[in-house]
């Protein structure tokens, strides 16, 4: 499995941005894709999940500013952030969980993209 992220970008503090990660593969053995964040010396940290059945699960930090979803025609998962804040700033990864069938039994198997810089001005 691939992701590809893109949608990042500088932006004022209060405005948005949409995020996007387009997986390409074996996208079947994912059941929950998510965003991750890593400011600079900050540790690597979960903005927000979705499941493959839609349930969502959210930070702190970003509930109420933050919305996930995922278009499964296009194995594409969004993260819209609003009324974004300097503190957002940071690279967001985009994150896939997923179990690959084996003679032994199901392992999981997780992917990650490259990374988008989110940088909010003040």
């Amino acid at each position: 499995v691939q992701l590809a992220e893109s949608g990042g970008g500088l932006v004022q503090a209060g405005g948005s941005l949409r995020l996007s990660c387009a997986a390409s593969g074996s996208t079947y053995v994912i059941n929950l894709m998510g965003w991750y964040r890593q400011a600079p010396g900050n540790q690597h940290e979960l903005v927000a999940t979705i499941t493959s059945g839609g349930s969502t699960n959210y930070a702190d930090s970003a509930k109420g500013r933050f919305t996930i979803s995922r278009d499964d025609a296009k194995s594409t998962v969004y993260l819209q952030m609003n009324s974004l804040k300097p503190e957002d700033t940071a690279v967001y990864y985009c994150h896939a969980h997923g179990t690959v069938a084996t003679i032994e039994g199901n392992n999981p198997v997780n992917y990650w993209g490259q990374g988008t810089q989110v940088t909010v001005s003040s």
